[in-house]
């Protein structure tokens, strides 16, 4: 039985708790041992993004230590997984934690890699009910070479219909600050993802990385326009 430790993002803590919940019960369903350390807290990203590499260091030592059983770290986010994996060996480098953070590194995966590249498994026995297209959150497809997989789980999804738009690796605009700093250019960026989207006829967007749906969704409400964000945990979750 596989041993799995929950790592939860802040924004899915704070905003989509529901999507965590259901990543356990997935996980559960196949065979999965689940551990959840409620002492944890951020990966220290945002920090790192925004340049303070010394507040991100400290956050991220505490990451290290709060996952430092050697058994296999899954969260349901591309970016999250991404930075730890390519940016935690900058900030050990030469320190007393870089074994450690190599260990840690190389345990980490993003919930639909684990479930693909680890479990080997396609089908997890999910119904869901509608039209969908897919966004490839920068995350998950730059930082850790996810592209098939989604897609391979998806097409097993009972009474799903997956359609491909033509901006699916288009960045939706959010980037963390980037939207704050930049938000015409984040605006218009979200706009070109989502008529892309609407141009399927998909009911559903759907991807890895609940902040590109948070974003998304904004700009969807605000437009009034028929479609919903959803995370690929919350269509895997229900079953046939």
């Amino acid at each position: 039985m596989p041993q799995v430790q929950l790592f939860i993002p802040c924004f899915v803590d704070q905003m989509y708790p529901q999507t965590g919940l259901n990543m356990v019960r997935v996980l559960e369903r196949l065979g999965c041992e689940v551990q959840y350390n409620p002492k944890q807290t951020c990966c220290g990203q945002p920090a790192f993004n925004a340049g303070y590499w010394h507040d991100a260091r400290s956050v991220a030592h505490k990451f290290l230590h709060d996952f430092s059983d050697d058994s296999y770290i899954v969260g349901p986010s591309g970016s999250c997984t991404g930075y730890v994996r390519n940016y935690f060996d900058k900030l050990f480098e030469n320190s007393s934690d870089h074994l450690l953070s190599n260990r840690v590194r190389g345990n980490m995966f993003e919930f639909t890699e684990f479930l693909t590249q680890v479990l080997k498994i396609e089908d997890v026995g999910a119904r869901f009910e509608g039209k969908a297209t897919y966004h490839d959150a920068c995350g998950a497809l730059r930082e850790c070479g996810i592209k098939e997989g989604p897609r391979k789980l998806l097409s097993h999804v009972r009474g799903l219909e997956l359609i491909e738009m033509n901006e699916c690796e288009t960045c939706c605009g959010f980037g963390g600050t980037f939207a704050v700093k930049f938000d015409p250019i984040s605006l218009g960026m979200s706009q070109t993802k989502v008529q892309s989207a609407l141009q399927t006829g998909a009911q559903y967007m759907i991807t890895t990385d609940v902040s590109c749906m948070m974003h998304i969704q904004g700009y969807i409400e605000k437009q009034g326009l028929p479609m919903q964000t959803i995370h690929i945990v919350d269509v895997l979750a229900p079953v046939d």
